[in-house]
């Protein structure tokens, strides 16, 4: 995997307290660990990412984005190519006080507003650049949150497990299998499991799971492709899994996702 340096550009300030600089990136492509003096918005388009930030990772489709708060390191990955489009907000202007990071809904004119800053580039008059911006913070306030968290280990013999799992999260092999990779025994990965991120190995792979599946299913992948990329053997047991997470089918929930939007 490439990575890459984080996008050049001038910060905002407190007379344009929003600022964009958007690029096209391919695949499997991150933006190296750093942080900023403003606040971001993580946010493509057109394609998921992966943000990791404050000791978690979650996976972004094109209807959320992910609010960082200033100094918050973080590094993104490309889970496919799309137009990388971070807002920059003034650290005095934060939306979410007291909070490091935030999965929100982009709603339609949230999308719009963002649209209008990426087509403008630099070309976009301040009084006008001022308004769109007074109102992509308005807009994010208003915003819904419904995040899938994935806690992110710091032990170097998880880093691996973990880093590869949520690269293929349909492998089947057993702690015992990733046990001999690591070179240490399956005991001790699981009292590590539990220790640094308060779970077992198999609640922690069903989270990777259900952050990727929600994200394909919210793109309109059908439910069968959903569970087979997964590594279910069936609909059927997605459907379960994803019904004891979130209280209902993963059906019902995008449609009443859909009718919010």
């Amino acid at each position: 995997m490439r990575t890459l340096p984080p996008t050049p550009g001038p910060g905002p300030t407190g007379d344009c307290p929003v600022t964009l600089s958007a690029r096209e990136l391919p695949a499997d492509v991150s933006v190296g660990a750093h942080s900023h003096d403003w606040a971001q918005l993580t946010y493509a388009a057109d394609g998921m990412v992966r943000v990791s930030a404050d000791g978690s990772s979650w996976i972004v489709p094109p209807q959320r984005a992910i609010w960082i708060a200033p100094h918050i390191e973080h590094e993104v990955t490309m889970l496919e190519p799309a137009c990388l489009s971070p807002l920059r907000v003034h650290a005095s202007r934060n939306p979410f006080p007291g909070q490091t990071c935030r999965v929100v809904e982009v709603s339609p004119l949230l999308r719009e507003l963002i649209a209008a800053l990426v087509a403008a580039g630099d070309g976009l008059p301040q009084p006008r650049a001022n308004l769109v911006g007074e109102l992509i913070l308005d807009e994010m306030v208003r915003a819904p949150s419904r995040p899938i968290r994935v806690p992110l280990p710091r032990d170097k013999r998880l880093k691996g497990l973990c880093a590869a799992l949520m690269d293929a999260p349909d492998d089947s092999r057993t702690l015992g299998d990733w046990a001999q990779a690591a070179g240490a025994s399956e005991r001790t990965l699981a009292r590590l499991f539990e220790r640094e991120l308060g779970m077992s190995f198999g609640q922690w792979r069903q989270q990777v799971r259900l952050a990727h599946g929600a994200s394909l299913i919210a793109r309109g992948l059908p439910l069968w492709q959903v569970a087979q990329q997964l590594g279910y053997a069936s609909q059927s047991a997605f459907t379960a899994m994803f019904r004891k997470t979130f209280g209902s089918t993963p059906t019902a929930f995008f449609a009443g996702e859909r009718q919010r939007r």
